[in-house]
């Protein structure tokens, strides 16, 4: 175990450090108790009255590090119930369909094979944020040593949830109306295989496999489509198979990405205004959130189809929020986060990949040319960051040069 825990381990959104010298199993357990105690204090209960999930990744030592986070929440009290090897969204959805009091899942999503974390949430499959819980799981995870378990450790079960996760999936579509399509599929060796692979066998798919199965040596390129050379062998491999379609996972499966026909990289701003049209099919007039990096392609798509388009703030956790608050029944982040309502808010990286299929078979058009008239109209510059020597300041300029401004 790490001489000190390392606080920098605790996100915005999650626990995540590289495995050995921030994150081992020592650490996990320490984790699992604190977990549990953060959500007795936040649902003003005791551990003992929890009943919690647990799944992990494929990663090399997430076996053994999710034994300890469980172990860990046992020892406060809390109910554990294990549904082993999945996509993360797996753990969403027993969280909210279960409803159980929270959950945790041992994955460090589409960072490279050194690190490891969890990601962390409570009732509805609400995250913990640094505004909510992550602070106090800091505290009382760095405070020291845990203390010995309670008397009356917590029980322990197993499920396996891959067939009734999948059939609910499969509602938010009509799958007989999916029509034949050769598709390059690229799991990077992540947990996309195994989540989605079924449901897409089921469909009238030519299927060109890159990656599927799970491999925590990652051993042909990281879990991360966003990046130009992750994705690169995709796109190649649409072009050389002729195919209609390309879909990549990120490692825990949450988020999937498109190549069109042509080779090109589907940008998060188009395919958040595909959905966006596609959920209003079927939910006439229906409220959708887009976050403040888009273009004014999803609004402008949304209104003109009779729906309500509303900008919100970076970060699953206020987008997951918010939609409770609105109603909405769908949210786009450009990073490849895509949630919805009916999934208990939660993001997703198998139903976008459905609707797509979907929307491509209603329309009869390739990707490429349901995309050209977005991409004829709107120019994406791609997130552009810029480092300040005092940001706070900054902001205080910025606010007051604009303070006349409106949101348009």
């Amino acid at each position: 175990m790490p001489q000190t825990i390392d606080p920098s381990i605790f996100k915005a959104y999650d626990v995540r450090g590289t495995y050995g010298d921030q994150i081992d199993e020592d650490v996990a357990y320490r984790l699992g108790r604190g977990f549990a105690r953060v959500l007795a204090d936040m649902y003003e209960t005791t551990a003992a009255d929890l009943h919690l999930a647990i799944g992990r990744d494929m990663r090399l030592q997430a076996e053994s590090l999710s034994e300890r986070y469980a172990q860990g929440m046992r020892d406060e009290g809390a109910h554990v119930l294990d549904i082993g090897m999945v996509g993360s969204e797996m753990l969403y959805w027993t969280v909210g369909s279960r409803e159980l009091d929270g959950g945790l899942m041992c994955t460090a999503s589409h960072n490279p094979k050194a690190y490891t974390g969890a990601k962390l949430v409570g009732r509805g499959a609400l995250p913990l944020s640094g505004d909510s819980g992550i602070g106090e799981l800091c505290e009382i995870v760095t405070a020291g040593e845990p203390g010995p378990p309670v008397d009356a450790v917590g029980g322990h079960d197993s499920e396996e949830v891959g067939e009734p996760f999948r059939a609910d999936a499969l509602e938010f579509v009509d799958a007989s109306t999916i029509a034949a399509m050769k598709v390059v599929l690229d799991g990077g060796n992540g947990m996309a295989g195994e989540m989605c692979g079924p449901i897409l066998d089921g469909l009238p798919l030519d299927q060109v496999r890159l990656y599927w199965e799970p491999d925590g040596e990652f051993p042909d390129h990281e879990p991360n489509p966003l990046l130009e050379e992750n994705r690169r062998f995709i796109m190649d491999k649409v072009l050389s198979e002729g195919a209609d379609l390309g879909i990549a996972w990120d490692g825990d499966g949450d988020r999937c990405f498109f190549i069109d026909d042509t080779g090109r990289f589907v940008d998060g701003d188009f395919l958040t205004t595909l959905l966006a049209q596609s959920i209003l099919t079927k939910e006439p007039g229906a409220a959708i959130l887009y976050d403040v990096r888009a273009s004014r392609a999803v609004r402008d798509v949304v209104e003109d189809a009779g729906g309500t388009a509303h900008v919100n703030r970076v970060g699953h956790a206020f987008f997951k929020a918010r939609m409770r608050e609105d109603g909405a029944a769908f949210g786009g982040e450009v990073s490849g986060h895509y949630y919805f309502r009916d999934f208990h808010c939660a993001d997703s990286g198998t139903l976008p990949a459905l609707l797509i299929l979907e929307l491509l078979s209603a329309k009869g058009q390739k990707m490429s040319e349901l995309l050209e008239p977005l991409r004829s109209r709107y120019f994406i510059s791609g997130e552009i960051n810029s480092e300040v020597d005092d940001a706070d300041a900054k902001m205080e300029e910025i606010a007051s040069r604009y303070s006349d401004g409106e949101v348009t």
